[in-house]
């Protein structure tokens, strides 16, 4: 199994995915009008009826243990004075062209927040209301691959593609792995993976573990120590298995697969971040088209069984035995999901329909446009024996869509009505099955549904305060000078600077 040189990432069509959303979104909104509306009268009483319910929740009482500056962030967010949001900052692009740009990657600190554009990275100040950058990073090349973990003192990885002439050899290789301070903007380090010639934007994906940086392609895999960007192990395939990618985090697991398609195989091993040893392996039964890894520690596998969508969930042990099996018949994972389904910047752990805990699995239901109904739910599965634990019903009109932990509880997104509902960042408690509103605000009125897409939009919680930043960037062919939405983000109204 080898890799071309993939077209180039400005030129890439998503026009069947767009048009698919289009029509979804007019479904949305051709619903009954009076259906909508005694909706609204009751959503700014049931929002804030439930404030106060869960103050004491393990989520507000569970502040993140204390980590190593080279740990993988895993932050708890405490509930503000008041859920009433406001706008923090609003950042768009210039000078588009007829090509995308794309915009894979968004990060917060307590001071920053940062976006990867093209070929630099730009960190935005969080100590104003207006938009002012706090320093550019020019990466020398485009981004290839972007990771969503943060270390504990707020540095994260990219992969760039080295600018090269029209007639060089290796011309759209993926080379350089970039490591940067993102509360200062700061290059740290930076090296050119060995024997990465076969490394494009189609199959390079990266993750961080403690102290350690990992890229895999494919046809290889590389690490490097954080502190020092010493490399610490490289394997480079000449079996007929491949490094496909890494999930990162707590752990490192490594998917590999085996043979040529049809016939591919696929295996998921933990390895020793520092050494790169197997530490187990688990091997995939046979008749899976694809695997992704939404979560390293605990492991967990999702796999597409006789479908190009995944179709199931496997659960793990610490050793790397089978606890259990969940199907995904009527659940949205959005495994591999961006960009219209192509293969850019890394998706190997990429499941935005999802978010792993300790414990249990938080999986978004599939798009419900029965009018009187929620639009969607999320429904806890427990990691072990596979079962139902909780359900968070969205609500007519406003899908949800889980983000991320914040201790033991999820930390959910409510998209909004249009102007007759806000939008809300809110906890759920999936023991008590109480809710908390974290924030209400509302998305600019012509970019929200996009902004409420996992599958189009980085959806990022930090420090109290949320972001929303699409990953591809286009012009209005109507408007063709008209600047572009980037990023917009909210924070309490009762945050301090």
């Amino acid at each position: 199994m080898s890799f071309g040189p993939p077209p180039s990432v400005y030129t890439q069509s998503a026009v069947a995915a767009d048009q698919a959303r289009r029509r979804r979104r007019l479904r949305l909104l051709g619903g009954a009008l009076a259906v909508v509306l005694i909706a609204a009268l009751c959503v700014g009483v049931r929002l804030l009826s439930s404030a106060g319910d869960d103050s004491a929740s393990a989520g507000d009482r569970a502040a993140a243990v204390a980590q190593s500056p080279d740990e993988v962030r895993e932050t708890a967010e405490r509930a503000s004075s008041s859920p009433e949001g406001r706008e923090i900052i609003e950042h768009y692009e210039e000078n588009l062209g007829k090509d995308p740009r794309y915009a894979p990657g968004t990060w917060a600190t307590d001071k920053i927040v940062a976006r990867g554009v093209a070929n630099r990275v730009e960190g935005y100040k969080l100590a104003s209301d207006d938009d002012e950058t706090a320093w550019k990073l020019e990466l020398g090349g485009h981004l290839c691959a972007t990771s969503r973990d943060v270390t504990a003192d707020g540095r994260t990885a990219v992969v760039i593609q080295p600018p090269r002439g029209e007639a060089a050899s290796g011309k759209g290789v993926c080379d350089q792995v970039v490591f940067l301070d993102l509360n200062t903007g700061k290059k740290l380090w930076q090296r050119k993976m060995p024997a990465a010639d076969f490394a494009y934007v189609t199959n390079t994906g990266l993750t961080l573990t403690k102290g350690v940086v990992a890229v895999a392609w494919g046809r290889g895999s590389v690490a490097y120590d954080m502190k020092s960007g010493k490399q610490l192990w490289n394997s480079t395939t000449t079996s007929q298995c491949e490094d496909k990618g890494f999930a990162g985090g707590r752990a490192l697991l490594a998917l590999a697969a085996c043979g040529e398609a049809p016939d591919t195989t696929y295996k998921v091993q933990k390895l020793d971040p520092r050494t790169g040893r197997t530490l187990w392996t688990y091997k995939v039964a046979t008749g899976i088209d694809d695997v992704f890894l939404p979560s390293a520690d605990p492991p967990v596998l999702a796999v597409a069984a006789g479908d190009t969508m995944v179709t199931d969930l496997i659960t793990l042990d610490g050793q790397g035995r089978h606890l259990a099996t969940i199907s995904l018949n009527g659940y949205d994972a959005k495994c591999g999901s961006r960009y219209a389904f192509s293969r850019f910047f890394g998706v190997v752990d990429a499941c935005d329909g999802m978010v792993v805990g300790r414990t249990q699995a938080y999986i978004m239901s599939k798009e419900n446009i029965a009018i009187g109904q929620p639009a969607g739910w999320i429904v806890a599965f427990d990691l072990k024996t596979g079962r139902t634990q909780g359900k968070f019903d969205g609500r007519e009109f406003q899908a949800v869509v889980p983000v991320r932990m914040s201790g033991d509880d999820l930390l959910i997104y409510r998209a909004g009505a249009d102007s007759l509902a806000p939008a809300a960042l809110v906890r759920w408690n999936p023991r008590t099955d109480r809710e908390t509103p974290y924030l209400l605000f509302q998305l600019p009125e012509d970019e929200a549904y996009e902004l409420s897409d996992p599958e189009q939009t980085d959806i990022v919680v930090e420090k109290g305060r949320m972001f929303f930043a699409p990953r591809k960037l286009e012009r209005d062919e109507d408007k063709p000078k008209a600047k572009v939405l980037s990023l917009a983000g909210y924070a309490s109204a009762g945050l301090k600077h």
